[in-house]
């Protein structure tokens, strides 16, 4: 062994000079009993394919040891306050510094949030205004906070500084005027007892709910759908044979009231959803979708209001301070602003601007933006935690994010990355290959060291893509079946854009950050579902299958209907009288009533914040007792949704019904997957990739236009491969698929290439160039050009 004054991995135990971060018997979730040495002050990445553990390490271990380690030095009582990931599965872990996180995963969608906010640029460009704005004659110098939309002395009184209001039409509320009330005329209304109970009240209040809406008196209609009255009368039902119904106070709520109280309080998003296609949403006239005050508005600075300065491209704006002079308090506001911008362009995001919503970004864009944050906070000496900060990147935009990175560790920081992109490995000083599989089959540290070391290796799956590569193999260009056009399209930085899109290829739309390569597809889209020669449209995202611990893999695709089947079939459920819903968590009856089929209780804690524990009855089995005593083939229903993809295969081997579905989620690579799995544990690409699988394991027969948004995200080279196979299966079949994607691995591969650009946001919205990967490769206008020349030649 090494000693550890030597700055060498080797040494179990942390000496005063020891500049490691030494790991030891790390078991969280996949892990087994990991020992693992890493060096602080350096740049480490941790590879390995999906689901082989490198983020159990990094963030389930590492981060959250720091973490844990911090909040022990809060106070109690501060601690309650404060969302805490809980303790890891770890032996010991020395020499680890304090961490900052910055995952991909966003919080909830806020429409107060922007760009702005999470940059804190917006606090700066409202003291700027707040402190050096040209003021009307006379007006009162205004608060930082009065140029702010998400404040009470700031916000537009009209639309309360959200920019726009929502309003209804009877043409929406009632789209078919030919039918009577009680035949459902108001199609806004609830269904069920609810909208019964309005029709009743109604009647009751003598309206005739029998007539056609159309032969209503103009003045009558007016007042059932947008009256602000709330009037209660005596409701007499109808009687039915089967049921005892009495009078009762019922209270008549309009159509817009209950239209606007569902769509702004509702907590359920499918209500929301459904109140939403009966609103029209336009700009607020007041402040014209500036969201501010008229007094904010009034000031100016450089000629321009802070709304103004707020839409737009950051790079833009940093030209129009840059040149604003001014007073000398001007010049330090204007001085700082320019320089935090700089930091944000840097990283390829100089086409946001400061009023860009943020659950428009995608994660890639929002933890950059993060990341430009923590650059301008001179930290140092702590650990930077980042997963997959590459994705939704061009490669041009990939060389900046490295020199940030190594400015990151220049200032006496450690950075560690989880990620796939073989720039950023090479560009390691360290590498951490987990693997050798995923699931059951990872979890073990195959290689700490030098990245040049791993070519040694011969148990990783990274290996033979950092330094085995092979030239893109010959293969002859499919011929297209026909063109979908689309547009002229204006949209955002698209400004009458005409596209043609080859049919029963595959098409690869490439382009930089912002270029509008996204708002091109979505419009190829919503233009397929019109086309002739495309029977179906399928778009597969990367948004969450479900948001919450009850959906889950099995649910999402329909395999979970299959077991309690299976369940319901057997002599003991037969015996006992148990139907398919005995075996839901989901519903009462077989589900464990102590935790409500969840797993887990809430744990309160006297000055601290509330903990999650197994539930003390089931377990976390999810079921009670008497539901759990039913076996399939010896396993209970909780054994079987805590089976991997892969061993249920196995299991449900001769069920034709689950073996279709287990086999799909294999060809896409999610074998090592739970079926009870929740939602909230999948990352963006896992989720896209069950949508895909559940779409595969579908009869295919008409042509259909598959669409999907950087399905590489997220994956592993050796991933990549095996989802390709699968698309280029889905064209072999006869079907069209067009991939958003930055993976030049991914478009040589391609049939057909269609590059967005020449930059982004107004420097974008152009195609640039289209065609074959190798005609593509030599354009002289394309961003994309060489990095797809260079894998072409390699």
């Amino acid at each position: 062994m090494r000693d550890p004054d030597t700055d060498t991995p080797g040494s179990s135990s942390a000496a005063p000079r020891d500049r490691f971060v030494r790991v030891r018997g790390a078991r969280e979730h996949n892990l087994r009993g990991v020992d693992v040495d890493i060096p602080r002050d350096a740049l480490t990445v941790f590879t390995g394919v999906s689901g082989s553990g490198k983020s159990s390490l990094a963030f389930g271990t590492l981060y959250a040891e720091a973490q844990r380690r911090y909040f022990e030095s809060v106070a109690p009582y501060a601690r309650r306050l404060i969302h805490q990931v809980g303790a890891p599965k770890v032996g010991e872990i020395t020499g680890l510094p304090p961490a900052v996180s910055l995952e991909q995963r966003r919080a909830a969608p806020n429409a107060r949030s922007s760009v702005g906010t999470v940059t804190t640029l917006s606090n700066s460009l409202r003291m700027l205004f707040s402190r050096a704005g040209s003021y009307p004659p006379g007006a009162e110098r205004l608060d930082s906070d009065a140029f702010s939309p998400n404040t009470a002395a700031g916000a537009c009184p009209s639309c309360h500084g959200l920019g726009r209001v929502h309003g209804t039409s009877e043409e929406l509320l009632v789209p078919d005027p030919g039918l009577s009330i009680r035949d459902g005329a108001i199609a806004a209304w609830p269904g069920a007892w609810q909208g019964k109970n309005l029709r009743d009240v109604l009647d009751a209040l003598g309206h005739d709910v029998d007539r056609p809406w159309r032969e209503l008196d103009a003045k009558d209609r007016e007042w059932i759908l947008f009256t602000d009255e709330q009037p209660v009368v005596t409701v007499h039902p109808v009687r039915e044979a089967d049921r005892i119904q009495r009078p009762y106070q019922g209270t008549y709520m309009s159509a817009r009231r209950y239209v606007m109280h569902t769509f702004s309080d509702s907590k359920s998003a499918t209500l929301r959803a459904k109140a939403e296609r009966f609103l029209t949403s336009e700009p607020c006239p007041l402040c014209a979708g500036s969201r501010l005050r008229p007094e904010a508005l009034a000031v100016t600075f450089a000629g321009r209001t802070i709304a103004e300065l707020a839409a737009l491209p950051l790079t833009e704006l940093a030209r129009t301070l840059d040149a604003a002079g001014g007073t000398e308090t001007a010049r330090v506001l204007t001085g700082d602003l320019v320089a935090r911008i700089a930091t944000v362009t840097e990283l390829g995001l100089g086409y946001l601007s400061l009023d860009r919503a943020t659950p428009t970004l995608s994660n890639g864009e929002l933890q950059r933006l993060r990341l430009a944050t923590q650059l301008r906070a001179g930290l140092f000496g702590v650990v930077y935690v980042l997963d997959e900060p590459s994705a939704g990147l061009h490669p041009a935009d990939t060389e900046a994010l490295l020199v940030v990175l190594d400015r990151l560790k220049a200032a006496g920081n450690t950075v560690f990355v989880v990620e796939h992109h073989l720039d950023v490995v090479r560009h390691a000083d360290w590498l951490v290959d987990v693997g050798p599989r995923a699931g059951e089959h990872g979890g073990r540290v195959l290689y700490s060291g030098p990245p040049a070391r791993l070519a040694q290796v011969a148990g990783s799956a990274t290996r033979r893509f950092l330094f085995d590569r092979a030239p893109v193999p010959e293969r002859t260009v499919r011929e297209p079946a026909g063109l979908l056009r689309t547009g002229p399209v204006t949209r955002h930085n698209l400004r009458g854009l005409d596209a043609e899109f080859p049919l029963a290829v595959l098409t690869a739309v490439t382009g930089v950050s912002g270029s509008g390569k996204s708002t091109l597809v979505g419009a190829l889209t919503e233009a397929a579902e019109r086309a002739d020669g495309v029977a179906r449209v399928v778009t597969v995202d990367q948004k969450p299958i479900g948001r919450t611990p009850r959906s889950n893999l099995a649910t999402y695709t329909g395999l979970f209907d299959v077991v309690r089947k299976l369940f319901t079939a057997t002599e003991e459920a037969r015996s006992r009288g148990y139907k398919a819903g005995r075996f839901s968590f989901n519903v009462p009856g077989g589900r464990c009533e102590t935790c409500q089929g969840e797993g887990f209780v809430s744990v309160e804690l006297l000055f601290l914040p509330s903990t999650y524990a197994p539930c003390p009855d089931c377990h976390g089995a999810r079921y009670n007792p008497e539901t759990l005593q039913v076996r399939l083939r010896g396993r209970t229903i909780a054994e079987v949704l805590d089976l991997t993809v892969e061993a249920a295969a196995e299991f449900f081997a001769d069920t034709p019904a689950a073996a279709r579905s287990l086999r799909t989620l294999l060809d896409v690579g999610l074998g090592y997957l739970r079926l009870g799995q929740p939602a909230t544990e999948l990352s963006g690409g896992e989720a896209q990739r069950i949508k895909l699988a559940a779409e595969l394991q579908r009869p295919r027969r008409a042509h259909t236009l598959y669409v999907l948004d950087e399905p590489t995200t997220g994956l592993h080279p050796a991933d990549v491969e095996v989802l390709m196979h699968q698309l280029h299966g889905l064209v072999d079949a006869g079907h069209t698929v067009v991939v958003v994607e930055h993976d030049m691995d991914v478009v040589a591969t391609a049939d057909w290439v269609l590059d967005m650009g020449p930059g982004g946001g107004d420097e974008g919205g152009r195609i640039v160039a289209q065609g074959p990967p190798a005609a593509v490769a030599g354009a002289p206008d394309s961003r994309t050009a060489r990095f797809l020349a260079a894998r072409l030649a390699r």
